[in-house]
């Protein structure tokens, strides 16, 4: 490593990747409201939220971005069916992106119908005595 790069972070994370169903079409369609609700599970979870990006598409349906330091998360809604995609990545362990998908679907007034959490990066050397 060059000596001008100063280690600052963990290179490690959880990827959370989630399926929620049963949520009222108005929510998935009302951008603002999303935008809104991402960002905070996401700061609820431990997340620090640095911009949050939406896009409504015609007829209906929403995709959200969150850049966050820890990394970034995303939705992608279906009004027309009720349902929706959650990704959520995080570096290090001051955030929990698996309580953020939960405050998410608790948001929503339902509850993941599927999750994955998967361990990316390297886990920092362990130092003994």
């Amino acid at each position: 490593m060059p000596s001008e790069f100063v280690p600052v972070g963990v290179f490690a994370g959880k990827h959370v990747l989630a399926e929620l169903d049963g949520i009222d079409a108005h929510l998935l369609d009302d951008d603002e409201f999303l935008r809104s609700t991402l960002a905070t599970t996401l700061a609820d979870a431990g997340a620090t939220v640095c911009e949050v990006i939406a896009h409504r598409f015609e007829p209906q349906g929403v995709t959200v971005l969150a850049m966050l330091a820890e990394s970034h998360a995303s939705v992608h809604t279906y009004p027309e069916i009720g349902a929706m995609f959650v990704d959520v990545f995080t570096c290090g362990d001051r955030a929990d992106p698996e309580h953020a998908v939960r405050l998410l679907a608790k948001a929503l007034g339902t509850e993941p119908m599927s999750v994955s959490t998967i361990s990316r990066g390297k886990a920092p050397a362990k130092t003994g005595k």
